[in-house]
């Protein structure tokens, strides 16, 4: 092959070690994560503090749930976050009176809960809402089961929920008079910082470079698919998407593998200077952006939306998977009668809505398993003292801010302080009169919901096998044929081809993820992605390629003048043989049948391809004697 490919990451085997080394290390927090830790402490305080002034602590204490609206959307835009937390807010007020609803009919509170969990992870999942995700959608609509509301009415407790929520709603989107674009800037300074490691790299990193892709990708979402309102001409969001824009070039220019030291210093260079621009304010506004300039971020919500019910797909597995656990969860405690069963189905929902691989699903269930335990030394403490008044609005507030610290530097950690704050909240500001039985029957329903969970996962694995991998090889070899049609055809900047375009990238992410998995999966799926790294680094290398000459083609487009000649990467009579090519080697890949000879191929994609064909002539009869031919892949 021309070029030395990667090696393959191999991970170590789960062992007791690593979970400990796990276990014990902490993370440094995200850039001002203090000052998201405040206003989710805030949040919460603020309610307390109205049930404080109007003597009706329980009240106060019940519209906290509305309070964790605060926990979304904190990196996005200011106008697409003010609209998602409306939508949360009145979600978590519906789900209570759905939930206190419910309370009337006992024996259906599970299979509701279980279809809850299911919609709940498929919606978030797929509009990327982002953590804590479906969880607290579930965990609030099974406190609604179980709330002490004897003397609140439905709609009563639907009111106090959405104050809570619109008081987190207010303090996460006040910033927005402070600084408008802030999160913008953020994601761009992001996608800077990542193109510029990808630079120091000095040599062809894959992770380095899927890292660049991908943050750029998110910079583009930030700028464009959370844009609900125009951009103004002129203003300061065209500036950004303009910096952003010259990143994606400079990101482009840098994937020649020919590319000199002196070149891609120069580039370093650009770089650090584009990043240092980005959190200036601007001295003069530049000029709009056409629209065919603009690239697209992730597909729209629909698409997710219809592509996660996809049979067979990862995203309808993690929504199975979730389904199953909550139902098997609820049951288990409803057969050892638990007073709150929506604790387990809560758990266990926990460990799996996100998606995680398994060592991360063990790592996490784990973490909760031990941090309950712990925490609940915490909250017994707490429900000792049964602390009231302003005693009661510090101490929750206090526990807040350092889940928020905590939470994403040692997550065991910060489930010593939730626990704190659940039994607080849940106790409703009154004493609690079996406070042991209490504290066992939560440390029991955590344990058994994390081993439901567990349970499921080893039962409906992601599905990572070679017949995967396979099938998502011949998806971005149909992509990258899809957009070379655009190189030959000279249209890169068109609606349609942007779309294409977007289409390819996501193809190469959806391999590296496909191979992510099968690295966390069995020794059968680590033994198939071990088989099939080759052929797919060089797809991946190859969609890399195809994606840089589209940006170089409309680099050329937008400065050529009559003085220069335009860079040609494919004509119309370069697709016969490229068509041909990628045809014979999807044919190979779905059955498993050595490729014939390719057609004399144009430059660009003359040495990928040709790799990729003596990779399956090479390969084909090892990986035919280890892995059945995987069938529907063409």
């Amino acid at each position: 092959m021309r070029d030395p490919l990667p090696p393959i990451p191999t991970p170590e085997p789960t062992t007791l070690r690593q979970l400990l080394r796990e276990l014990a290390q902490v993370r440094p927090a995200p850039p001002q994560r203090w000052a998201f830790a405040l206003r989710a402490a805030l949040a919460m305080g603020l309610p307390i503090l109205a049930g404080i002034w109007f003597d009706d602590l329980s009240a106060g204490l019940m519209a906290t749930l509305g309070a964790f609206t605060a926990l979304y959307c904190a990196g996005r835009p200011y106008a697409s976050r003010t609209i998602t937390l409306a939508v949360v807010a009145c979600a978590f007020s519906l789900a209570v009176m759905f939930g206190l609803w419910l309370e009337n009919w006992p024996w259906l509170i599970v299979p509701v809960l279980t279809l809850v969990a299911m919609l709940a992870t498929w919606l978030c999942n797929a509009v990327r809402l982002g953590p804590p995700g479906a969880y607290m959608f579930v965990l609030v609509c099974a406190a609604g089961t179980a709330l002490p509301a004897e003397h609140t009415e439905v709609w009563q407790a639907g009111a106090l929920v959405l104050g809570g929520g619109i008081g987190a709603w207010v303090l996460h989107t006040i910033g927005a008079l402070i600084q408008l674009r802030g999160p913008e800037r953020q994601a761009v300074a992001a996608a800077g910082r990542a193109v510029v490691a990808w630079l120091q790299a000095g040599t062809p990193q894959h992770i380095s470079r899927h890292a660049a892709a991908r943050a750029l990708q998110e910079s583009w979402q930030m700028l464009v698919g959370f844009q609900p309102i125009p951009a103004r001409d002129g203003g300061e969001l065209e500036r950004l998407r303009g910096v952003n824009r010259e990143l994606h070039l400079l990101f482009a220019s840098s994937l020649d593998e020919q590319l000199s030291d002196e070149r891609r210093q120069s580039l370093l260079a650009r770089a650090n200077a584009l990043l240092e621009d980005t959190m200036r304010p601007a001295i003069r506004r530049p000029p709009s952006l056409p629209l065919s300039a603009i690239p697209h971020g992730y597909p729209r919500s629909w698409t997710r939306l219809r592509e996660s019910l996809a049979p067979g797909s990862n995203a309808l597995r993690v929504v199975l998977r979730v389904g199953v656990a909550a139902l098997l969860a609820g049951a288990l405690a409803a057969v050892m009668e638990a007073e709150r069963a929506y604790w387990t189905i809560a758990a266990a929902v926990l460990m799996l809505h996100q998606g995680f691989d398994w060592p991360r699903t063990l790592l996490r269930s784990i973490q909760r398993t031990l941090g309950t335990w712990i925490g609940l030394l915490l909250a017994g403490l707490m429900l000792w003292w049964n602390p009231t008044g302003l005693w009661l609005l510090l101490m929750v507030m206090a526990m807040q801010f350092v889940i928020e610290i905590a939470v994403v530097r040692n997550y065991a950690i910060a489930v010593v302080f939730i626990t704190g704050v659940a039994l607080t909240i849940a106790s409703g500001g009154q004493p609690v009169d079996d406070i042991g039985g209490l504290l066992l029957e939560r440390g029991v329903d955590t344990l058994l919901g994390c081993a439901c969970a567990l349970f499921v996962f080893r039962l409906l694995p992601p599905h990572a096998d070679a017949g995967t991998l396979v099938g998502s090889m011949v998806q971005c070899l149909s992509a990258i044929r899809r957009t070379s049609l655009l190189l030959a055809s000279g249209d890169v900047t068109s609606t349609a081809a942007r779309i294409t375009r977007r289409e390819l990238q996501q193809c190469s992410f959806q391999l590296q993820q496909g191979v992510d998995d099968a690295l966390a999966g069995s020794r059968a799926q680590r033994n198939a992605a071990e088989l099939w790294w080759p052929g797919i680094s060089i797809c991946q290398r190859l969609a890399y390629r195809v994606l840089a000459a589209c940006w170089d083609t409309e680099r050329n487009l937008c400065e050529n003048d009559d003085d220069n000649t335009p860079i040609v990467h494919l004509r119309p009579d370069d697709m016969p043989p490229i068509n041909h090519a990628i045809e014979a080697l999807s044919q190979s890949l779905g059955y498993l049948t050595p490729p014939p000879a390719l057609e004399p191929l144009p430059e660009l994609l003359h040495a990928d391809l040709t790799d990729l064909h003596d990779f399956l002539l090479r390969q084909i009869p090892a990986i035919r004697d280890q892995t059945p031919a995987p069938q529907g892949t063409v």
